[in-house]
């Protein structure tokens, strides 16, 4: 099964420490392009966040937040007071040599990081809680890729079907179309009341019947078709298989249309690329 490039998924959960929660979204891109945001106390997970994501997901582009809401509202503040003696003493070491140094506020030693503390907490059992709520976010999300990755295979499937009838169309529309040119020259000459040399018609005929042959414009389209369902079917990193695809239908499409000469067949061809679009734009979405 095919994947989709786009999804969205948000996990959340709370605890006594906090709430934390996930928002992973990932849309189209040639590459895989993870892009991480982190609070300052879980830089830690950022190598095994990225590892992970290399390990399920083969391109897109994709954001993932981690928010961390702390439970501390009835919990009084604590100062580590050593520190606060460190910092303080280290300031006026520094005041010392400096001409009328500005006073020393006590918010910015509070600022000071390590300075203002909250209760005894593990920091490792928290970020294993986050790195948890992670992998169930990166499931989540998977699995939306997975869906609208199904839907999009439906799509292409729809095309490819519209695709072969018209090729089947063509098949039988081709001799019909010949034997209404030749009807056409014949009458045409009739109406100028001109004679040709029966020989020379029949050479003009063969000449128009080489040119206009798109039989195997159509053996290929027709293989194209087979090898697009089969790669759908196989799934995995399918997307620029498919997109190779496209092209190679395209280039079948516009011979087709350069070889029409008449309306049904010009038609027919401008339908194939019509179709052929629609299906490299859902292309462009698959993993």
């Amino acid at each position: 099964m095919v994947h989709s490039m786009t999804a969205f998924a948000r996990v959340e959960k709370a605890g006594a420490q906090g709430t934390l929660s996930w928002e992973l979204r990932s849309v189209n891109s040639r590459y895989l392009e993870p892009h991480l945001r982190l609070p300052e106390s879980f830089r830690d997970l950022e190598g095994v966040v990225r590892e992970a994501l290399r390990q399920g997901i083969s391109r897109g582009k994709l954001e993932c937040t981690l928010r961390f809401t702390e439970e501390n509202t009835e919990k009084p503040l604590q100062v580590d007071r050593e520190r606060a003696a460190q910092l303080v003493a280290a300031a006026e070491t520094i005041a010392s040599l400096i001409k009328n140094p500005a006073a020393l506020n006590p918010l910015e030693v509070l600022a000071w990081p390590g300075v203002l503390v909250g209760d005894a907490t593990d920091p490792q059992a928290l970020s294993a809680e986050a790195l948890t709520l992670f992998n169930e976010g990166l499931k989540e999300l998977k699995a939306g890729r997975e869906r609208e990755g199904a839907e999009l295979a439906r799509l292409i499937n729809d095309r490819l079907t519209s695709i072969e009838e018209d090729v089947v169309t063509l098949r039988v529309l081709v001799p019909q179309m010949l034997a209404t040119q030749r009807q056409k020259v014949l009458d045409r000459f009739a109406d100028m009341k001109a004679e040709m040399d029966p020989q020379r018609l029949e050479q003009e005929m063969v000449m128009l019947a080489q040119k206009s042959d798109v039989a195997e414009e159509l053996d290929r389209l027709s293989t194209h078709i087979i090898e697009v369902r089969r790669v759908l079917k196989a799934g995995g990193a399918a997307g620029r298989r498919l997109d190779f695809l496209m092209q190679e239908l395209n280039r079948e499409a516009n011979t087709l249309g350069s070889k029409a000469f008449d309306p049904r067949s010009t038609q027919a061809a401008v339908n194939l690329k019509v179709l052929i679009e629609q299906m490299r734009e859902q292309v462009q979405n698959i993993e």
